[in-house]
């Protein structure tokens, strides 16, 4: 037995000594596409930059018009906030690596990075399905919807959803983490997305992907249902509306919203809900729900609202009279 035992304690520390404890990680990006990299790198910059003009025009709109005051802009008022952080947790770090030789992030700066992403895209998700839901109480309860409603409700929600958004962050962070990097440092993506990181753990990969995957899943699957439930009662309130006007009317108040949500969610799905034996490049998959939603989101919210047109006449209004 002790010489089993001997056998068994050399062979362990052999597999030590031979594998490497990683230090840092080498993001390959947009590396296999050499020739493109700086055509990639303008349509990504000049998406980033009008995503953030965006965002920060819904935010200015909301907080100069008094009219905006109300719960259904605040919500949206912090879905671009988050929205802004969300895409400033990656894009800057993807831009830079664009034009850079050395693509190479610290194991610190990738859990922080991941950590933040997944944070604000889970209060990303859920600030949807409160806004969601209060298009629900707007339709369905509207004589009780100023009282359930207030500024100070939908500010404690928002806190809510970032409680939320971060708690689970953490606890997926933390999972993939908890050990040691000992396999190759190629991170096959363009940031430090946990699918891609938890393969180079030391530790056994393949369960706590599988935990990591059902959290997220779970939590997509979840949001997707009760935003779905809220507008299954919609839709039948606004079914019995007699007149065809008055439906159309008061289901435009949602168009924007379930636009965004359908594209929102139609693209996480293919990213989390695509069997891992399907191949494919995860990197190509991933852009569209980390550039192309958050560009599209705040273009959509703002051409498709008669209050945000209005609140950008009266301030262009206001600026083209101060100059005079």
């Amino acid at each position: 037995m002790l010489i089993c035992c001997f056998f068994q304690i050399s062979n362990t520390q052999i597999m030590l000594i031979n594998q490497t404890i990683l230090k840092e990680f080498i993001l390959v990006s947009f590396s296999l596409y050499p020739d493109i990299q700086a055509f990639i790198f303008v349509v990504f910059l000049c998406l980033y930059l009008f995503t953030l003009m965006g965002s920060m025009a819904i935010m200015g709109l909301t907080w100069v018009d008094t009219a905006l005051h109300t719960p259904m802009y605040l919500f949206l008022s912090a879905l671009s906030f988050y929205e802004t952080c969300y895409t400033m947790s990656i894009i800057p770090k993807m831009l830079a690596d664009l034009l850079a030789k050395n693509r190479s992030i610290s194991i610190v700066g990738c859990g922080l990075q991941m950590c933040f992403f997944l944070g604000l895209g889970g209060t990303h998700t859920i600030i949807f399905t409160l806004m969601g839901y209060d298009h629900f109480l707007a339709i369905c309860n509207p004589l009780r919807y100023p009282l359930l409603t207030t500024n100070t409700v939908c500010g404690q929600l928002v806190a809510s959803a970032w409680a939320g958004g971060f708690f689970i962050s953490l606890i997926e962070t933390s999972l993939i983490f908890r050990g040691v990097f000992c396999n190759h440092n190629l991170v096959k993506h363009f940031f430090c997305h946990m699918q891609a990181v938890v393969k180079l753990s030391c530790l056994d990969s393949d369960f706590t992907e599988f935990i990591v995957t059902v959290i997220s899943v779970s939590g997509l699957l979840g949001t997707f249902f009760l935003i779905s439930l809220t507008y299954i009662f919609i839709l039948s309130t606004v079914l019995r509306i007699p007149s065809a006007d008055g439906k159309q009317k008061t289901f435009s108040t949602c168009a924007s919203h379930l636009t965004v949500v359908i594209i929102h969610f139609g693209f996480a799905s293919i990213v989390y809900l695509k069997p891992e034996a399907s191949g494919g490049d995860d990197t190509l998959i991933a852009i569209p729900y980390t550039v192309i939603t958050p560009f599209l989101s705040p273009l959509i919210f703002t051409l498709r609202n008669k209050d945000m047109k209005n609140a950008f006449r009266k301030v262009l209004g206001k600026t083209v009279a101060l100059d005079k």
